[in-house]
């Protein structure tokens, strides 16, 4: 009898205790799921944008493709608009800069690189951005903006790229053998994206002269 007793003061303990606690409980559950469903809901939001920016990208591309400059113009714009801070406003950009790049609208396509480099958190995007903006500026006849804006970051896993571009505005510059090193360093860095082929021509030109 003692026993049952002692059990029973604990289990009324234990119902005491769920009385007194009961509200507490009852909202620490009720939080727990209004997070769960507002991050679930978050989650399908991000996901739904997402899907509905890479549709307008690949609208953007498909003008282009149909060489409607004008029209991939306009719907980059609209994506880059609706959808700032992405990374398919970023492609618009990057897509739009290479059009003007082709149509020698060289000082606009070097204000979109600028926007992708203010605005990606795609630290490997940024530095092929960097590198297109420094060929851009090359092209301007900017040679020393060119050389800033390459020698501005560390471009790691892109060094060998980096340094055939400074080797082209060294070259432009006058400084055949600043050119020569950068080239070598470049044919040296093993880099996959290398065109090795072109590479060895502009060394082999500088290396006889």
């Amino acid at each position: 009898m003692e026993e049952y007793l002692n059990e029973k003061e604990q289990w009324e303990r234990v119902l005491a205790w769920l009385r007194e606690q009961g509200p507490w409980i009852v909202g620490g559950v009720a939080l727990a799921v209004a997070i769960f469903s507002g991050w679930n809901y978050w989650q399908n939001r991000t996901q739904q944008r997402n899907l509905a920016a890479a549709a307008h990208y690949e609208q953007v591309i498909d003008a282009f493709s149909r060489n409607d400059v004008n029209g991939g113009f306009r719907l980059a714009d609209e994506l880059i608009k609706a959808f700032p801070g992405t990374a398919y406003a970023d492609q618009a950009n990057l897509a739009v800069a290479r059009i003007q790049v082709e149509n020698k609208q060289l000082d606009a396509a070097a204000a979109r690189l600028r926007q992708v480099l203010a605005s990606t958190g795609d630290a490997e995007l940024a530095l092929i951005t960097r590198l297109r903006l420094a060929r851009v500026q090359l092209a301007q006849g900017n040679a020393d903006e060119a050389l800033k804006t390459l020698d501005a970051v560390n471009p790691g896993a892109f060094a060998g790229r980096y340094a055939e571009v400074r080797g082209d505005v060294l070259l432009a510059k006058g400084d055949r053998d600043g050119a020569l090193k950068a080239y070598r360093e470049a044919r040296s860095s093993g880099g996959a994206t290398i065109d090795t082929g072109l590479l060895d021509l502009k060394i082999g030109e500088l290396a006889r002269s």
